[in-house]
């Protein structure tokens, strides 16, 4: 169940780190902005992706009890 949580905790963090990389263009080394919007786009979409499953986990396990 606290992976559940984690999980929904890190997916806002890939979110937050594709906002921070596509304003600053920034991500270990400073990037070109068509790289920095399309990384900052994938990360934004597993962060979104991964709070989807997190949720989805969390629903069933409530189901089963």
């Amino acid at each position: 169940m606290m992976f559940n949580w984690l999980s929904l905790v890190t997916g806002l963090f890939y979110i937050v780190l594709g906002i921070v990389v596509i304003i600053y263009k920034f991500f270990f080394t400073i990037l070109e902005p068509g790289v920095a919007y399309a990384m900052g786009g994938l990360l934004i979409v597993y962060g979104i992706f991964r709070i989807y499953r997190a949720v989805a986990k969390i629903k069933k396990s409530k189901d089963e009890e």
